[in-house]
């Protein structure tokens, strides 16, 4: 077979990683923010075929993941949103110096399978669309639930929107909810909706009130196998792990 310059370069990079972690095979704690749930499961095996090192994820809402960090959680890796990371670094939960941007998600609109979309291109139809609803859902408790209980506030729909907005927990994502007809409409990351097949991704949200994440990964203070952390860092920001990303409604970070 023929060793084309891309299958070198990857091999080479496997080659490198395995290099970087050898002398065993450590298993290596994950927390990791839902958003890049579908993504990690994807190239998680990649990882651990390349390394032979193994892989235990813990996926949750990025702020519930902060508390039990804060509670003094062990683990060895965490992917969380930006401002938990930077304040994780600040409080010497996280070791500042292996931080790097992983991925970039954008926040969308879902309904169920087979329903009428609504227009949601500019803000006003955004608002519309959201007012005409019978219900609407989002995790309470996610970046993106946060992010639209201020942005609510400032289209001056708060009000209106409280007899019919239902607040979710992070075991129930906003995607699930609507495919199971809990609610009409669903806001969450546009990561979290794709692997639904009962739920369809209407669009983002408009530009101008668009929330854009980022997703950084840190190895923490007390963690285990810090070698092998800072090596599953490396592969989830090496270019190989684009098209993983970009197939589960990411951006490379």
């Amino acid at each position: 077979m023929r060793m084309t310059p891309a299958l070198i370069a990857g091999k080479l990079f496997a080659l490198a990683l395995f290099t970087a972690g050898a002398g065993h095979a450590a298993e290596i704690k994950v927390l990791a923010s839902n958003a890049l749930k579908t993504a990690l499961e994807e190239l998680g095996p990649q990882f651990e075929k390349a390394t032979e090192h193994k892989l235990s994820f813990t996926f949750n809402a990025a702020v519930p993941l902060k508390a039990e960090i804060e509670k003094g959680a062990v683990f060895d890796v965490a992917i969380l949103s930006t401002p938990i990371t930077d304040d994780l670094v600040k409080q010497g939960k996280l070791v500042g110096a292996t931080r790097a941007d992983v991925a970039r998600s954008g926040a969308g609109l879902a309904v169920k399978r087979g329903a009428p979309k609504p227009d949601i291109s500019t803000t006003e139809a955004f608002k519309r669309a959201l007012l005409d609803a019978k219900s609407i859902c989002y995790v309470e408790q996610g970046a993106t639930g946060i992010y639209l209980k201020g942005l609510f506030e400032r289209l001056g729909i708060a009000d209106q929107l409280k007899g019919k907005t239902k607040l979710l927990p992070p075991s129930n994502p906003a995607a699930h909810a609507v495919a199971n007809g809990e609610a009409e409409i669903g806001m969450t990351q546009i990561s979290e909706i794709l692997p639904y097949p009962g739920a369809e991704l209407v669009g983002p949200l408009p530009a101008e009130i668009q929330l854009s994440s980022v997703y950084p990964a840190a190895v923490g203070t007390g963690a285990k196998e810090p070698d092998a952390a800072k090596a599953f860092i490396k592969f989830l920001t090496a270019p190989s792990a684009i098209p993983v990303l970009k197939a589960k409604g990411l951006e490379p970070g």
